[in-house]
């Protein structure tokens, strides 16, 4: 098979990438949590629920130019090829440690936030809730940044999937790219609009947490399978 061959199907692996790259515990998480704590600081349910659209807002376009940008310096700096057979790697790499995690979770080396990662959301959040009181207009602001952070936080867990695609985008057209990140963000964020109103219709987020922990094995696995399956097809697709 050829480059323009993989091409030509990217549009579906696009999607099935995005969809595993959206069930991932930890993105589940931190949207949990986060909402745990909007319903405390926001009385009113309708200013929780813009914040929440305000966080996930800023996810998608954080996570959108993040893409982009990696594909425009592989592009411009002529290291498409290298950049590929990097991202089929690390594909293959970051699978194997998602399944391990199916059998031994947390047990050794695992996929998770960036060290002083999730003590700084902690802390960010606590801002959100004196903002609140002192400057309400205000707090929302802090929705908006919590969601550029959490995206550069949450990499080493959610990048292996997006990476795995711009390695795949960047062996066409960089137009024909631009499209398909936007298409792939879409899909990456649809669960946390469901996460939001699931918890806007009055599901606790206890419930859901508790949903996340007894599910977050099955969830690594699948992203794990995926991943590896991913990378292998990466490869065998060029050579």
């Amino acid at each position: 098979m050829h480059v323009e061959d993989l091409m030509a199907v990217s549009l579906g692996l696009i999607i099935a990438a995005a969809a595993a790259d959206s069930i991932n515990p930890c993105v589940f998480g931190v949207m949990i949590f986060l909402l745990a704590y909007m319903t405390r600081v926001f009385k009113n349910k309708r200013k929780m629920l813009l914040a929440g659209l305000i966080y996930i807002t800023a996810v998608y376009v954080t996570y959108f130019l993040l893409g982009m940008g990696i594909l425009t310096l592989a592009y411009t700096a002529g290291l498409a090829k290298n950049f590929y057979w990097l991202a089929a790697s690390i594909a293959i790499l970051a699978g194997l440690f998602e399944i391990k995690d199916y059998f031994w979770y947390g047990r050794g080396f695992s996929l998770q936030m960036l060290p002083g990662g999730a003590e700084r959301l902690h802390k960010y959040v606590g801002y959100m809730e004196n903002l609140e009181t002192r400057h309400p207009k205000l707090s929302l602001l802090v929705a908006a940044f919590l969601g550029i952070f959490v995206v550069f936080v949450e990499l080493p867990c959610t990048g292996a999937p997006y990476l795995a695609i711009l390695g795949i985008l960047s062996a066409g057209h960089y137009t024909e790219g631009i499209p398909l990140l936007l298409l792939y963000n879409l899909v990456f964020i649809l669960p946390l609009f469901v996460i939001l109103g699931l918890v806007y219709a009055g599901h606790t987020s206890a419930s859901l947490e508790k949903w996340r922990k007894e599910n977050r094995g099955l969830m690594r696995l699948l992203i794990g399978l995926f991943l590896v399956g991913l990378g292998a097809y990466m490869i065998w697709a060029v050579i």
